[in-house]
């Protein structure tokens, strides 16, 4: 305890976290990750960023996230600056929530066996907050919504037995809360398939977890989202039941889940938050797993949200954790900018490890970890011939880290290089003078680069052991576009909440992306596969029809998709 302590008042006031003004983005996104300290019982260390609340302010932005000791600021949606307030009342807080209303940000957290506060500042960048106690009282991942007419409610829920709830606020009493509660709407896995728990919603003994609710309105209905089925496994999502006034009665939506990302790299997107951007597009961030060290190890993710013409609301997650153009873009906010992953299990070598080739397996539960870490570590990813280099993502892994709360002056020091002979590098990425905390790197380069070779060499990091996960090159292979995808079958199973999904497997072919939809011009989720020619997909409604298609991708480029298979219920 006393060293937790020691640490956690050693906070700088300000960790500047700024980056190159970049057109692109990529998932996971780069912030510097607050290292844990609950679970020390177990002495587990590992970084961690979940829950996230968005807020607009002032024509800037404002991420709370659980359990991070401060929050983060930025102008773009996309570089981002801690703040550690002056005053902070709630170091432990969980799933918190925030709103901006007026002239003010109004902040609450999670608190399931106490009373619960809420927090308001007129000035987040400096946060002197002050403190309207003891609104509510015993609950959990809280949302505060202010409606047009300045009724203010609270939704709350993070149970696999009870509904997400609300209840109006008083906002003239200091927003006590009013005494009726109104139960909104709970699971119905027997109905939804991605509801159920487990990885791949294929745990049949334990109920999926309802949690993360965050309202959003948009031309007079009332969208909320919710969590389900847990934050540790590869189809956590945020789905959507919609209203006409804030306490319901809610319809399920028939597209669900609304934000989805079961397959890739990193997978996970749910318990999250949506604000809309100065230019007027929306954003989701929410909560990818990691679940390395510990299963709350997270991180966060953003993807652009979109309504359709009929008013149903949805995500493109689509190679949701390649480059993506950033929201400040001035072409097309969100949308994939078509650079293609170039490092896919390449031969690597490596000057102090024997398990090289989990730095490019597309795993991020996978690491590399050097025997050194003294500084001169290199590895080399060998493309087999010369590719255009786009961009660069480093994932470091923490490999028996041992450090909890925040620190002050971490930083990542590196090179990239490039080289088409594997003898003569030049220099593209140069992070020797750098000095910020960037556990999620990610570069574009911005200089006509071709190269055969890419070579990271180490010269300082923060953790006692140089461990990455993975270092994703993305640009174009400059050869043949995969091969259309043949024999795609989809067939329903007994259980209408699930399909089996088959295709030929093409060696040309890195993987496929299946997407699917309620209807032919609705086809909103898809589920990236890597190697594989099958997939028991159980995130299916039972009594809905729907769509399918398949598109093969590979470094070169993405193949036209099959005709569309309709799948009755």
């Amino acid at each position: 305890m006393h060293r937790l302590l020691t640490i956690l008042l050693s906070f700088t006031s300000l960790v500047t976290f700024a980056q190159p003004n970049v057109e692109t983005y990529c998932n996971p996104i780069n912030i510097d990750y607050t290292y844990m300290i609950y679970n020390s019982k177990n002495d587990i260390s590992y970084r961690s960023g979940a829950d996230p609340a968005v807020v607009k302010f002032r024509g800037e932005y404002y991420m709370f996230v659980t359990r991070s000791l401060g929050y983060w600021h930025s102008t773009d949606l996309q570089n981002w600056d801690f703040i550690q307030p002056e005053k902070w009342y709630f170091e432990g807080c969980n799933a918190p929530a925030a709103h901006n209303y007026k002239d003010s940000v109004l902040y609450v957290t999670g608190n399931p066996s106490g009373h619960m506060s809420m927090l308001y500042t007129d000035n987040p960048k400096k946060g002197d907050w002050k403190i309207i106690p003891a609104i509510l009282n015993n609950l959990q991942d809280p949302d505060l919504f202010i409606d047009d007419d300045d009724q203010a409610y609270m939704f709350w829920g993070s149970s696999n037995v009870y509904p997400i709830r609300g209840k109006k606020l008083d906002r003239k009493k200091r927003f006590i809360a009013e005494k009726d509660i109104t139960k909104l709407f709970n699971l119905d896995a027997e109905k939804h398939g991605w509801e159920r728990f487990g990885e791949n919603n294929s745990d049949t003994i334990i109920a999926g977890y309802i949690e993360g609710a965050w309202m959003t309105k948009h031309d007079n209905t009332y969208y909320m989202l919710y969590a389900a089925p847990g934050t540790e496994w590869n189809v956590y999502a945020d789905g959507v039941y919609t209203a006409k006034n804030p306490l319901g009665p809610y319809t399920y939506q028939a597209h669900n889940p609304v934000v989805y990302k079961p397959g890739g790299f990193m997978n996970g997107a749910g318990h999250g938050s949506i604000v809309k951007t100065t230019n007027g597009t929306y954003w989701h961030f929410g909560s990818m797993a990691l679940a390395v060290n510990e299963r709350w190890e997270r991180r966060i993710c953003m993807h652009p949200i979109f309504f359709d013409k009929d008013g149903i609301i949805y995500s493109d997650t689509r190679f949701g954790d390649y480059p993506h153009f950033a929201p400040s873009s001035k072409k097309s906010p969100g949308a994939f900018r078509g650079w293609m992953l170039l490092s896919y299990q390449k031969p690597v070598t490596s000057s102090t490890s024997e398990s090289s080739q989990n730095i490019d397996d597309e795993n991020v539960k996978t690491f590399w970890l050097s025997k050194t870490n003294k500084g001169g570590e290199w590895i080399t990813i060998d493309m087999g011939k010369n590719m255009d280099i786009k961009a660069i993502q480093i994932n470091f892994h923490d490999y028996q880290s041992n450090m909890y709360g925040r620190y002050k002056d971490l930083h990542h020091r590196y090179l990239i290089e490039a080289s088409n002979n594997g003898t003569d590098w030049k220099t593209i990425v140069d992070k020797s003078k750098s000095f910020k905390d960037t556990p999620n790197d990610y570069a574009e380069i911005n200089q006509n680069t071709k190269a055969r070779y890419i070579r990271y060499t180490n010269i300082e990091i923060p953790t006692p052991h140089l461990a990455i996960s993975d270092i994703r090159v993305f640009g174009n292979g400059l050869g043949k576009l995969p091969n259309f995808v043949h024999n795609f079958k989809v067939i329903r199973q007994k259980d209408r909440r699930d399909v089996k999904i088959s295709w030929k497997k093409d060696k040309n072919n890195q993987g496929c992306n299946i997407i699917w939809g309620i209807a032919p011009d609705k086809l909103y989720n898809n589920w990236m596969v890597y190697g594989d020619n099958e997939l028991l997909l159980k995130s299916l409604s039972k009594d809905q029809t729907y769509y399918f298609t398949i598109e093969a991708f590979n470094e070169n480029g993405i193949s036209k998709r099959t005709n569309i298979i309709e799948i009755k219920y």
